[in-house]
């Protein structure tokens, strides 16, 4: 072992660990360099971008009237219909 890496252990599902091996022998490589390359693009690639637009509420949750109006946090998910 190289003295600049870190050995660790991880259990993995035996039919998740086959198709580990089936993946990187149709790469060409190795289950190590596969596993490595996964870990880089996870650690370097952007999250989940965010979303470029509001949420659309057609038709209002509440009917606007022109004036203020009070409602709980409880009241406005009573309005919402959820799935």
């Amino acid at each position: 072992m190289r003295p600049d890496t870190v050995r660790t252990s991880l259990d993995i599902p035996k039919d998740l660990h086959q198709r580990l091996h089936e993946e990187a022998a149709k790469k060409g490589c190795s289950a190590r360099q596969l596993i490595l390359q996964s870990i880089e693009r996870a650690v370097t690639s952007p999250g989940e971008p965010l979303p470029k637009h509001r949420l659309a509420l057609d038709p209002p949750i509440v009917p606007s009237t022109g004036k203020p109006f009070d409602l709980s946090n409880e009241e406005v998910c009573g309005l919402i219909e959820f799935p």
